[in-house]
């Protein structure tokens, strides 16, 4: 019977965040997720068959250098004579998968760690809440700036500077949740159980942790894209021949007054995409957030 009980809270606990977000699909919040998801999903899909929807050759030269927007070459062209439509096309790749490798890695490091650290607590917690606190301590862009000037540029080597500027948070958020769920009636009734703490950690804790996982994930990937701009408008980003949002914003924020649409399109995407993922984060956090709910309904 207890464990009968103790599975239902658990089940409970794992449905109630597919089922709120259901429920409010048509809420205000609602709709920024599907919003925000039907955006990025939009900027995949280009990414994915840029190839095939891009106009040009992104590094072909194919028309007089700087030529404001017109029929032919919707964006304009560059002062190397390539249409800037293409290159938004394919530099839509980079903050993508560089979203995608820093969140994955920054997940793998930051999820575990915090779930030990909120779940065991002691001396393993304040030492890594210290460690961790530490790197969060430092401003994200200046902290990325230094760790890339060391390990180079590349689409690798900024994904590990954004994991690794971003894994505290991770860390921070998840240590914390697992702090107030271990204090729940079915962590207690698992514990009564007398099961082992791996056990009681990876079925009864982790699922009702892992509903805050999207908030993170879509929170630290705005962030991300901005950070992986920043440095490539730095330099320390890509290779300068790869065609990249932050590369064609750097080439030519000197000429704005001249050529405006060099800098306004890339800086467009980039503004568009940071956007969407804050809309997916905020609804999500509004849906998912059991206090937000309470204060929205009063």
């Amino acid at each position: 019977m207890a464990t009968v009980t103790v599975g239902f809270l658990r089940r409970s606990m794992m449905g109630r965040a597919v089922r709120v977000f259901l429920g409010e699909s048509k809420s205000l919040a609602g709709v920024l997720v599907w919003g925000g998801i039907a955006i990025v999903l939009f900027f995949v899909f280009i990414a994915v068959f840029a190839p095939w929807v891009a106009p040009f050759d992104p590094n072909a030269t194919v028309e007089t250098t700087a030529l404001p927007p017109s029929s032919t070459h919707w964006f304009g062209t560059n002062r190397l004579g390539q249409d800037i439509l293409s290159r938004v096309i394919w530099g839509a790749r980079i903050p993508l998968t560089v979203v995608a490798l820093s969140a994955a890695i920054a997940l793998a490091v930051g999820a575990p760690v915090g779930l030990l650290s909120g779940f065991y607590g002691g001396a393993l917690d304040r030492f890594l809440v210290l460690v961790m606190d530490s790197i969060y301590a430092f401003p994200g862009l200046l902290l990325a700036i230094v760790v890339a000037a060391v390990i180079g540029p590349g689409v690798v080597n900024v994904s590990l500077v954004i994991a690794f500027v971003y894994a505290p948070t991770y860390f921070r958020v998840i240590r914390n949740h697992v702090a107030s769920v271990k204090e729940q009636l079915f962590v207690e009734a698992a514990e009564a159980l007398a099961l082992s703490r791996t056990t009681v950690l990876s079925r009864y804790i982790l699922p009702s942790v892992a509903q805050s996982i999207p908030v993170i994930v879509s929170v630290s990937g705005a962030d991300a894209i901005l950070t992986q701009a920043g440095l490539s408008f730095l330099g320390l980003g890509l290779p300068v021949d790869i065609p990249d949002w932050g590369l064609e914003v750097s080439r030519y924020a000197g000429l704005i007054r001249e050529m405006w649409w060099g800098v306004f399109f890339p800086g467009l995407m980039i503004i568009i995409l940071t956007t969407a993922l804050a809309f997916i984060s905020e609804g999500l956090n509004d849906i998912l957030n059991p206090l937000l709910r309470r204060r929205e309904t009063r």
